[in-house]
C-alpha cells in the first residue's frame, strides 16, 4: 500500500500569528521535502480558486517541489479538468515529469467547489458533459503525439504535435471522485486508477460504489491489478490518539462549521467528531497504530486500497505539528500497512 500527503496549500489562517502568502508557500514546501524524507510515497496539491487556499496553480508548486526531493511521488488532487484546456494540462504535467524525471501524476475531477465555472467563463450546465469531453482528449493527447480530435467545447486539433512527451509512458492519470456512481463507472469502463474522497461519514458505505467500478473495468477487459484504489481522508497522527484528537479538533470545528453556515446548517460539535474519528468513521485522526489498523479495516471494508492520503489542512494546524505528523505517518504508520 502506498502512504501519501494531499494539501489544498491552504493560505495563512487568522489565528493572530502574521504569517504571509510566501511564508505559508515554504512550510507547505518544507512538508513535501519531508514526506520525501521519511520515505512517503506521494504528496498531492489541490486546486482551488477561492481565497483561503494558494493551489490556483498546483504544477507551479509541484515543480518547485520536485527541485526538493528525491524519490516522492508528485500529483494533483485533483486538477479541475472540466475548467482547463486539456493540451496545457498535459504539457503541465509532461513539464513536471521531466523536471522530477518520472515522479509525476495527475489525478483529474469534476471538482466540489465550481467557482472556476464563473472564473473561467463556463456554464455549470455543462458540467458533466465538460469532464467527460475534456478526459477523452486528455487521454487522446496522453496517447499520440500528433492528435486528430473534434469536440463541443474546444476548437478542434488536426494533427498537431503535443510537446513534451513525458518520461512515463503512459504518464499516470487517476479519476478522482465523490459520491456519484456515474463517475465510478466511468473510471472503471476506461480502466483508470481510482482516487475516492471520503472526508465524512463511515468509509465503508462507499463499498456499493467501489463495486461498480470494479464490475464497470471488468466488463471493459481490464484486469482487477489494473484498477487499483485510492482512499484520500483527513487525517492527522500525533503521539497518543487523545492528543491527536485534542489538537486536530478545533481546526477541524472551525472549517466545517463555518462550511456548515453557508449552507444553513449547525456548528460541528466534540460528539460528532469523536463518532468520525471512531473505528468506522471517516478520520484518520489518531495515534500511529491506531490509524494503522483503521485504515487496514477501510482497506478490507472496500475490498482492498492500494493507496491512502491524508489531508491535514482543515484543522490549520502550526507548521511543526504538521511536520511531526508527517514524520509518525512515514515511519510508523507507514510500516505497519506495508
Amino acid at each position: 500500500m502506498e502512504i501519501g500527503i494531499d494539501s489544498f496549500a491552504a493560505a495563512p489562517p487568522d489565528t493572530g500569528v502574521a504569517l504571509s502568502g510566501a511564508q505559508a508557500m515554504e512550510q507547505l514546501l518544507a512538508r513535501i521535502e519531508r514526506a520525501d524524507q521519511v520515505g512517503l510515497d506521494v504528496f498531492g496539491i489541490g486546486e482551488h480558486h477561492r481565497p483561503e487556499y494558494l493551489d490556483s496553480a498546483p504544477t507551479v508548486i509541484l515543480a518547485a517541489a520536485a527541485a526538493r526531493t528525491k524519490r516522492i511521488r508528485l500529483t494533483s488532487a485533483v486538477t479541475v479538468l472540466s475548467a482547463a484546456d486539456p493540451v496545457r494540462v498535459f504539457q503541465q504535467f509532461a513539464t513536471l515529469d521531466l523536471i522530477s524525471q518520472g515522479r509525476a501524476e495527475m489525478v483529474v475531477g469534476r471538482a466540489s467547489s465550481v467557482e472556476a465555472f464563473p472564473l473561467f467563463g463556463l456554464d455549470m450546465a455543462d458540467y458533466d458533459a465538460l469532464f467527460a469531453e475534456k478526459l477523452e482528449l486528455l487521454l487522446t493527447i496522453r496517447a499520440n503525439e500528433h492528435v486528430h480530435w473534434q469536440g463541443k467545447f474546444r476548437p478542434a486539433l488536426t494533427g498537431q504535435g503535443i510537446y513534451p512527451r513525458p518520461v512515463q509512458q503512459p504518464l499516470p492519470i487517476w479519476i478522482g471522485v465523490g459520491g456519484t456512481p456515474q463517475s465510478f463507472v466511468r473510471a472503471g469502463a476506461l480502466g483508470l486508477p481510482l482516487m475516492v474522497a471520503v472526508i465524512g461519514g463511515e468509509t465503508h458505505r462507499f463499498r456499493p460504489l467501489v463495486d461498480l467500478y470494479r464490475e464497470a473495468g471488468r466488463r471493459a477487459g481490464f484486469a482487477p491489478e489494473q484498477l487499483p484504489v485510492g482512499l484520500h481522508s483527513l487525517g492527522y497522527v500525533a503521539e497518543t490518539s487523545e492528543q491527536a484528537r485534542t489538537e486536530f479538533f478545533p481546526g477541524y470545528a472551525r472549517t466545517f462549521s463555518a462550511r456548515a453556515r453557508e449552507r444553513g446548517g449547525l456548528p460541528v460539535t466534540r460528539a460528532q467528531f469523536d463518532a468520525q474519528a471512531g473505528p468506522t468513521g471517516a478520520l484518520l485522526v489518531g495515534s500511529p497504530e491506531e490509524v494503522a489498523a483503521k485504515i487496514q479495516r477501510h482497506s478490507e471494508a472496500l475490498g482492498g486500497i492500494a493507496r491512502v492520503t491524508f489531508q491535514q489542512d482543515v484543522a490549520a494546524l502550526p507548521h511543526e505539528q504538521v511536520l511531526r505528523s508527517i514524520e509518525l505517518i512515514g515511519t510508523r504508520v507507514a510500516p505497519l500497512l506495508r
